[in-house]
Protein backbone atom coordinates (compact mmCIF):
# COMPACT_ATOMS: atom_id res chain seq x y z
CA UNK A 1 0.00 0.00 0.00
CA UNK A 2 2.85 2.66 0.80
CA UNK A 3 4.47 1.31 -2.30
CA UNK A 4 1.19 2.44 -4.13
CA UNK A 5 0.96 5.65 -2.10
CA UNK A 6 4.45 6.52 -3.40
CA UNK A 7 3.76 5.41 -7.19
CA UNK A 8 0.75 7.63 -6.83
CA UNK A 9 2.57 11.12 -5.77
CA UNK A 10 5.64 10.14 -7.79
CA UNK A 11 2.98 10.08 -11.30
CA UNK A 12 1.61 13.79 -10.45
CA UNK A 13 3.58 15.90 -12.69
CA UNK A 14 6.30 19.08 -11.07
CA UNK A 15 3.22 21.37 -13.03
CA UNK A 16 0.77 20.59 -10.72
CA UNK A 17 2.50 20.62 -7.61
CA UNK A 18 3.01 24.36 -8.44
CA UNK A 19 -0.37 24.65 -8.89
CA UNK A 20 -1.45 22.76 -6.04
CA UNK A 21 0.80 24.96 -3.69
CA UNK A 22 -0.66 28.34 -5.73
CA UNK A 23 -4.27 27.51 -4.81
CA UNK A 24 -3.25 26.95 -1.03
CA UNK A 25 -1.39 30.39 -1.22
CA UNK A 26 -4.80 31.94 -2.69
CA UNK A 27 -7.11 30.32 -0.39
CA UNK A 28 -4.54 31.39 2.74
CA UNK A 29 -4.47 35.06 1.85
CA UNK A 30 -8.36 35.18 0.90
CA UNK A 31 -8.56 33.98 4.45
CA UNK A 32 -6.26 36.45 6.28
CA UNK A 33 -8.28 39.22 3.82
CA UNK A 34 -11.66 38.74 5.17
CA UNK A 35 -10.54 37.84 8.90
CA UNK A 36 -11.50 40.90 10.99
CA UNK A 37 -7.78 40.82 12.87
CA UNK A 38 -5.62 40.21 9.46
CA UNK A 39 -8.01 41.97 6.57
CA UNK A 40 -5.99 45.45 6.89
CA UNK A 41 -2.42 43.67 6.86
CA UNK A 42 -3.47 41.59 4.11
CA UNK A 43 -5.41 43.17 1.31
CA UNK A 44 -6.89 41.01 -1.13
CA UNK A 45 -6.04 40.41 -4.72
CA UNK A 46 -7.87 43.12 -6.50
CA UNK A 47 -6.58 46.11 -3.68
CA UNK A 48 -3.27 44.52 -4.87
CA UNK A 49 -3.68 45.07 -8.68
CA UNK A 50 -5.24 48.25 -8.18
CA UNK A 51 -2.37 49.54 -6.00
CA UNK A 52 -0.25 48.37 -8.91
CA UNK A 53 -2.18 50.05 -12.15
CA UNK A 54 -1.84 53.57 -9.68
CA UNK A 55 1.76 53.45 -8.94
CA UNK A 56 2.46 52.12 -13.04
CA UNK A 57 0.09 55.41 -14.23
CA UNK A 58 2.51 57.51 -11.76
CA UNK A 59 5.75 56.50 -12.89
CA UNK A 60 6.53 55.33 -9.63
CA UNK A 61 6.65 51.11 -10.08
CA UNK A 62 9.08 51.52 -13.19
CA UNK A 63 11.71 53.56 -11.68
CA UNK A 64 11.34 51.98 -8.73
CA UNK A 65 11.85 49.01 -10.01
CA UNK A 66 14.69 49.81 -12.16
CA UNK A 67 16.63 52.20 -9.17
CA UNK A 68 16.48 48.66 -7.21
CA UNK A 69 17.46 46.51 -9.40
CA UNK A 70 21.00 48.93 -10.64
CA UNK A 71 21.95 48.97 -6.98
CA UNK A 72 21.05 45.25 -6.35
CA UNK A 73 23.09 43.59 -9.52
CA UNK A 74 25.63 46.49 -8.83
CA UNK A 75 26.19 45.44 -5.23
CA UNK A 76 26.22 41.78 -6.31
CA UNK A 77 28.55 42.23 -9.12
CA UNK A 78 31.17 43.73 -6.74
CA UNK A 79 30.38 41.11 -4.12
CA UNK A 80 31.04 38.46 -6.75
CA UNK A 81 34.25 39.95 -8.43
CA UNK A 82 35.65 40.52 -4.79
CA UNK A 83 34.70 37.12 -3.16
CA UNK A 84 35.89 34.61 -5.70
CA UNK A 85 39.76 35.82 -5.24
CA UNK A 86 39.77 36.20 -1.50
CA UNK A 87 37.97 32.63 -0.73
CA UNK A 88 40.36 30.57 -3.18
CA UNK A 89 42.93 33.00 -1.31
CA UNK A 90 42.21 32.34 2.10
CA UNK A 91 41.68 28.22 1.21
CA UNK A 92 44.93 27.55 -0.79
CA UNK A 93 47.52 30.01 1.55
CA UNK A 94 47.78 29.54 5.36
CA UNK A 95 48.94 33.15 5.98
CA UNK A 96 45.87 34.58 3.85
CA UNK A 97 43.37 32.88 6.34
CA UNK A 98 44.86 33.20 9.30
CA UNK A 99 44.71 37.62 8.71
CA UNK A 100 41.34 37.25 7.07
CA UNK A 101 39.12 34.80 8.04
CA UNK A 102 38.49 36.12 11.85
CA UNK A 103 37.30 39.59 10.12
CA UNK A 104 35.38 37.73 7.69
CA UNK A 105 33.38 35.57 10.58
CA UNK A 106 33.13 38.78 12.90
CA UNK A 107 31.91 40.79 10.00
CA UNK A 108 29.12 38.64 8.56
CA UNK A 109 27.69 38.21 11.78
CA UNK A 110 26.39 41.66 12.02
CA UNK A 111 23.42 42.83 10.31
CA UNK A 112 23.26 45.25 7.76
CA UNK A 113 21.43 47.56 9.25
CA UNK A 114 23.80 48.42 11.95
CA UNK A 115 26.47 49.84 9.65
CA UNK A 116 24.34 51.84 7.54
CA UNK A 117 25.01 54.79 8.92
CA UNK A 118 28.65 54.51 8.95
CA UNK A 119 28.14 53.85 5.29
CA UNK A 120 25.91 56.98 5.17
CA UNK A 121 28.68 59.20 6.87
CA UNK A 122 31.50 58.07 4.81
CA UNK A 123 29.88 57.71 1.29
CA UNK A 124 26.72 60.16 1.61
CA UNK A 125 23.58 59.57 0.49
CA UNK A 126 21.83 58.28 -2.40
CA UNK A 127 22.78 54.99 -4.74
CA UNK A 128 26.67 54.74 -3.53
CA UNK A 129 26.01 54.06 0.13
CA UNK A 130 23.39 51.50 -1.21
CA UNK A 131 25.62 49.52 -3.17
CA UNK A 132 28.46 49.52 -0.75
CA UNK A 133 26.21 48.35 1.93
CA UNK A 134 24.68 45.29 0.05
CA UNK A 135 28.37 44.76 -1.52
CA UNK A 136 29.60 43.87 2.04
CA UNK A 137 26.57 41.47 2.79
CA UNK A 138 27.34 39.65 -0.72
CA UNK A 139 30.63 39.68 -0.21
CA UNK A 140 30.46 38.03 3.41
CA UNK A 141 28.12 35.40 2.52
CA UNK A 142 29.56 34.22 -0.94
CA UNK A 143 33.61 34.26 -0.03
CA UNK A 144 32.32 31.90 3.20
CA UNK A 145 30.53 29.64 0.76
CA UNK A 146 33.34 29.49 -2.00
CA UNK A 147 36.57 29.20 0.74
CA UNK A 148 34.04 26.19 2.36
CA UNK A 149 33.81 24.77 -1.32
CA UNK A 150 37.81 24.95 -1.65
CA UNK A 151 38.40 23.45 1.65
CA UNK A 152 36.11 20.23 1.38
CA UNK A 153 37.81 19.27 -2.02
CA UNK A 154 39.45 15.59 -2.04
CA UNK A 155 42.74 16.47 -1.61
CA UNK A 156 43.79 13.04 -3.51
CA UNK A 157 43.07 15.06 -6.89
CA UNK A 158 45.31 17.61 -6.08
CA UNK A 159 47.88 15.81 -5.35
CA UNK A 160 47.39 13.36 -8.41
CA UNK A 161 47.84 16.94 -9.95
CA UNK A 162 51.12 17.57 -8.45
CA UNK A 163 52.48 13.93 -8.86
CA UNK A 164 51.42 14.13 -12.68
CA UNK A 165 53.49 17.76 -12.64
CA UNK A 166 51.34 20.73 -12.79
CA UNK A 167 51.85 23.65 -11.05
CA UNK A 168 49.52 26.05 -9.22
CA UNK A 169 48.37 27.80 -12.08
CA UNK A 170 47.12 24.37 -13.71
CA UNK A 171 45.52 22.78 -10.05
CA UNK A 172 43.51 26.19 -9.79
CA UNK A 173 42.00 25.75 -13.86
CA UNK A 174 41.94 22.19 -14.40
CA UNK A 175 41.55 20.95 -10.58
CA UNK A 176 40.07 23.70 -7.84
CA UNK A 177 37.52 25.72 -10.26
CA UNK A 178 35.59 22.96 -11.75
CA UNK A 179 35.12 21.06 -8.18
CA UNK A 180 34.07 24.43 -6.40
CA UNK A 181 31.67 25.58 -9.71
CA UNK A 182 28.98 23.88 -7.86
CA UNK A 183 29.56 25.83 -4.50
CA UNK A 184 30.44 28.78 -6.58
CA UNK A 185 26.74 28.53 -8.09
CA UNK A 186 25.21 28.09 -4.27
CA UNK A 187 27.39 31.23 -3.23
CA UNK A 188 25.66 33.19 -6.00
CA UNK A 189 22.30 31.77 -5.22
CA UNK A 190 22.78 32.93 -1.57
CA UNK A 191 24.46 36.14 -2.46
CA UNK A 192 21.41 36.97 -4.97
CA UNK A 193 19.04 36.38 -1.72
CA UNK A 194 20.99 38.31 1.02
CA UNK A 195 21.13 41.37 -2.02
CA UNK A 196 17.30 41.00 -1.82
CA UNK A 197 16.98 40.64 1.67
CA UNK A 198 19.75 43.77 2.60
CA UNK A 199 17.87 45.79 -0.09
CA UNK A 200 15.39 47.25 2.75
CA UNK A 201 18.36 48.51 5.34
CA UNK A 202 20.72 49.34 1.97
CA UNK A 203 17.33 51.79 0.81
CA UNK A 204 17.41 53.74 3.93
CA UNK A 205 20.37 55.97 2.62
CA UNK A 206 18.45 59.02 1.55
CA UNK A 207 17.28 56.87 -1.77
CA UNK A 208 14.58 58.96 -3.57
CA UNK A 209 13.54 56.04 -5.64
CA UNK A 210 13.25 52.21 -4.91
CA UNK A 211 11.35 49.33 -3.85
CA UNK A 212 12.70 49.29 -0.46
CA UNK A 213 12.43 53.10 0.15
CA UNK A 214 8.91 52.84 -1.45
CA UNK A 215 7.93 50.24 1.07
CA UNK A 216 8.91 52.34 4.15
CA UNK A 217 7.56 55.11 2.18
CA UNK A 218 3.81 53.34 2.05
CA UNK A 219 4.22 52.00 5.73
CA UNK A 220 4.22 55.78 6.78
CA UNK A 221 1.05 56.35 5.54
CA UNK A 222 -0.30 52.84 6.33
CA UNK A 223 -0.87 51.83 2.70
CA UNK A 224 -0.89 48.06 3.21
CA UNK A 225 -2.08 46.88 -0.57
CA UNK A 226 0.82 49.03 -1.80
CA UNK A 227 3.38 47.79 0.55
CA UNK A 228 2.14 43.84 0.07
CA UNK A 229 2.46 44.60 -3.75
CA UNK A 230 5.96 46.00 -3.89
CA UNK A 231 6.78 42.73 -0.94
CA UNK A 232 5.50 40.49 -3.59
CA UNK A 233 7.66 42.05 -6.57
CA UNK A 234 10.70 41.61 -4.54
CA UNK A 235 10.00 37.95 -4.12
CA UNK A 236 9.12 37.56 -8.07
CA UNK A 237 12.81 38.83 -8.72
CA UNK A 238 14.18 36.64 -6.21
CA UNK A 239 11.61 33.85 -8.01
CA UNK A 240 13.18 34.73 -11.23
CA UNK A 241 16.87 35.13 -10.32
CA UNK A 242 16.91 31.52 -8.68
CA UNK A 243 15.20 30.02 -11.96
CA UNK A 244 17.94 31.78 -13.77
CA UNK A 245 20.90 30.30 -11.48
CA UNK A 246 19.23 26.70 -11.56
CA UNK A 247 19.50 26.93 -14.76
CA UNK A 248 22.86 27.46 -14.99
CA UNK A 249 23.65 25.34 -12.34
CA UNK A 250 21.83 22.62 -14.93
CA UNK A 251 24.05 23.15 -17.73
CA UNK A 252 27.69 24.05 -15.90
CA UNK A 253 27.05 21.12 -13.52
CA UNK A 254 25.38 18.35 -14.84
CA UNK A 255 27.82 16.08 -13.93
CA UNK A 256 26.72 16.64 -10.38
CA UNK A 257 24.56 13.56 -8.85
CA UNK A 258 21.53 14.98 -7.20
CA UNK A 259 19.03 13.33 -4.95
CA UNK A 260 15.60 13.49 -6.57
Amino acid sequence: MEKKKKGVMQSIPGWAWVLISLAAAILLWYALSVNPKTARSFPFIPAILEAAKRMIDNGALGQDFCSSMISILAGFALGFITAVPIAFLMAWYLPVRGVLEPWIQFIRNIPPLAYVPLVVITAGVGRKPQIIVIWIATFLIMTVTIYQGVRNIDNTLVKAARVLGAKDRDIFVKVIFPATTPFILTAVRLGISVALTTLIAAETTGATAGLGMRIRSLANSFETAGMLMYIIIIGIIGLVMEKIIKFLEGRLTGWQEKRE
